[in-house]
């Protein structure tokens, strides 16, 4: 029996392109999602270190500064996130839905975790070039940040594992099947 099966989830042919939302079976925001939940863990862990570590060990700078450019890269991916999240909102959802309370919830927690991360870089970028290590007021901005994504993303992974948003296979579908071929999008099952 076949152990690996790749084609049908590389393949684009068969699949509907829906705009900044992607397309059918491949959605652009949850893997944009990735980037900028890593970055802010990542900072905040690096942040931590650097402060708790103090300016007594050059690699507690180094982890000041690296954490100042994985924020900047974070924050520039949760822009794209953020507008393909939007486009899959307002597409996939309606008002007055538990569905759309728990995605407003989730935006919320998301658009003021990029807020206060927003914050926390223009911090940074001030005194970037006198702090030897992550200051104590910016590690906390981090935490917070860190904190905030975190709740974010659970909402986020409620509306993908519980509700079924916007995925596309439910039920009884032939991938669950014993067989030796492959559904590809877009086939008659």
């Amino acid at each position: 029996m076949r152990k690996f099966s790749v084609r049908p989830t590389l393949t684009l042919k068969g699949r509907t392109f829906k705009g900044p939302r992607g397309w059918s079976g491949k959605p652009s925001h949850p893997p944009l999602t990735d980037i900028p939940i890593g970055a802010y863990l990542l900072v905040a862990g690096f942040d931590v270190v650097s402060a708790i570590a103090g300016d007594s060990h050059g690699w507690a700078g180094d982890l000041w500064r690296t954490g100042t450019w994985i924020l900047a890269a974070g924050l520039a991916v949760s822009v794209l996130a953020a507008l393909t999240g939007l486009a899959d909102a307002r597409s996939s959802s309606e008002a007055g839905t538990q569905a759309r309370r728990t995605i407003n919830t989730h935006a919320t927690f998301m658009v003021t975790a990029t807020l206060v991360a927003l914050a926390d870089l223009v911090w940074r970028l001030a005194v970037h070039d006198t702090a030897l290590v992550t200051p104590v007021g910016i590690v906390v901005l981090s935490v917070i940040v860190a904190g905030l994504v975190t709740v974010g993303a659970t909402f986020g992974g409620s509306l993908v594992f519980e509700y079924g948003f916007n995925v596309e296979t439910a039920g009884d579908h032939p991938v669950w099947h014993r067989s030796e071929t492959d559904v590809l999008p877009g086939q008659d099952h």
